[in-house]
């Protein structure tokens, strides 16, 4: 069954540290199963506090989300995210 990572991006910290991880996270999905659903394009906030950006990505598992994100690539560039800003990130199952 499909599963989705959202990421949300609630704050800027280091504007430096976050261009890093921009510019170097996209090998991270080298040889992973990933579609971007959506990447920071305009939004409409509904409810509760504003977020910075989003982003949506499918993978055909929960497994193959969790070893993209798991995945050393992915945890060496995330780093840097994790030193520029807050974010809040999930994996959710889709529907049968």
């Amino acid at each position: 069954m499909e599963a989705f990572v959202v990421f949300t991006r609630e704050e800027t910290t280091d504007p430096e540290e976050l261009a890093t991880y921009s510019s170097g996270v996209g090998p991270s999905f080298d040889g992973h199963d990933v579609t971007f659903l959506a990447a920071y394009g305009a939004m409409e906030h509904l409810e509760g506090p504003p977020v910075e950006g989003a982003v949506i990505l499918r993978f055909p598992t929960m497994q193959a989300a969790r070893d993209w994100y798991h995945s050393p690539a992915y945890q060496t560039i995330a780093a840097h995210r994790f030193a520029g800003s807050r974010y809040r990130a999930f994996v959710i199952e889709g529907r049968r």
